[in-house]
């Protein structure tokens, strides 16, 4: 089967963590994510444009640092021209977007991009509460 989301191919690093049931792979995070991502993840001010078909829209920064929990590794961000950043992604070699299909035709580049905190991002609390109600729903479907 193949995936929609940027690095789907090469997103075959192992869980450093068996705190999330049966997620092993950023695959298995993205099935499981596809279920839980809903308007009330999503960024605020995308809201108004999220659909079911468009899920990763608004939720590329709490799904990042949820998919660092559990792979370990750094986050990335892309600038964009709203002056955020979109983020992803990087585990040894491994490149992946869990949300990149958000874009849809338009090509990212995922080289040199600055390394994204979540302290900067979670000194927002809209944000932060986001991140702990995805992943505690994450928890909750086992």
């Amino acid at each position: 089967m193949g995936y929609g989301f940027y690095g789907w191919e090469q997103a075959t690093v192992p869980s450093v963590t068996d705190e999330y049931g049966n997620i092993k792979t950023p695959t298995d995070l993205y099935d499981a994510l596809s279920g839980l991502w809903c308007a009330e993840t999503c960024a605020p001010r995308m809201r108004p444009a999220w659909t079911p078909e468009n899920k990763t829209l608004g939720q590329c920064s709490i799904t990042a640092f949820l998919a660092q929990d559990i792979f370990g590794g750094k986050v990335y961000g892309i600038h964009r021209p709203d002056g955020n950043y979109h983020c992803y992604n990087v585990v040894g070699k491994c490149v992946f977007d869990l949300t990149s299909e958000q874009f849809g035709e338009e090509a990212l580049s995922y080289e040199n991009n600055p390394e994204q905190f979540r302290e900067v991002h979670f000194a927002k609390e809209e944000k932060r509460l986001r991140y702990e109600y995805l992943k505690e729903a994450l928890r909750k479907r086992g």
